[in-house]
């Protein structure tokens, strides 16, 4: 099944699945997918999927609908495909290629342990090790008769919010995580038991760190709170606990 993956500004909004034979796309009410902007004409564009085919199609729009920059009339729908509607962006994504993009984006970005040097290794255990030890001693005690393990940590997953895997997501299932590209920003992400934490690995700049909601994290590690926004070697991600 194909879906749309709608953002602003790099920012992912929400995601529709393309289950029907024909989605109207504008900023009155009665679109199925619906764009409150003053840019947006009120039936702007519509796509009408036959079979494993989709079809997009402008409907007179003041403005335009663009298909990877270019104005269409009429546009037969590729995966990948990006089409822009007022300042929105509107991403297609065929689900028969969905896990060959998936591999592509964990060939990109999540950095295999046997390309890992042991003594990074080491530096991001111990920094990570004494960030817990910091975030332990935080938290309030256990009531009595509770074992101060007896929360168990929740899953958590990492979900792409800009650039060309926008919607992609990666389960945070390792005890360690490395992401970015060697050279540009490296960073890791663990998981203990006192949450998940992001610790800065290397770049290809000094002290050119990761940033969390827009603040570098520098050369310790940062725990990780649900719905923190990571950015690292040029892509968003949303940290977001299940």
């Amino acid at each position: 099944m194909a879906r749309l993956m709608l953002s602003l500004d790099g920012s992912v909004l929400a995601e529709y699945n393309m289950n029907k034979e024909r989605y109207t796309i504008g900023r009155l009410p009665d679109n199925d997918i619906r764009i409150d902007n003053p840019a947006v004409s009120g039936h702007h564009s519509l796509i009408i999927n036959i079979l494993n085919d989709s079809f997009l199609e402008d409907l007179n729009s003041t403005n335009g609908t663009y298909v990877n920059g270019k104005l269409i009339k009429k546009h037969a729908m590729q995966h990948g495909d990006v089409i822009t509607v007022g300042h929105h962006q509107l991403r297609f994504v065929d689900s028969q290629d969905g896990e060959t993009e998936q591999d592509e984006f964990e060939k990109t970005m999540v950095i295999t342990p046997s390309s890992q040097g042991e003594d990074r290794i080491r530096r991001v255990g111990a920094a990570v090790d004494q960030a817990a030890k910091v975030a332990a001693a935080k938290r309030p005690a256990a009531p009595a008769g509770v074992p101060e393990n007896a929360t168990a940590l929740p899953k958590a997953k990492l979900q792409v919010l800009s650039g060309a895997f926008a919607g992609r997501e990666l389960e945070l299932t390792k005890a360690l995580t490395t992401l970015g590209r060697p050279g540009v920003q490296v960073a890791a992400i663990t998981r203990r038991s006192e949450g998940y934490f992001i610790v800065h690995v290397d770049s290809g700049k000094e002290n050119d760190y990761p940033l969390v909601n827009g603040v570098a994290i520098g050369p310790q590690a940062r725990r990780l709170n649900d719905n923190d926004v990571v950015q690292l070697a040029g892509v968003k991600m949303g940290f977001f606990e299940n």
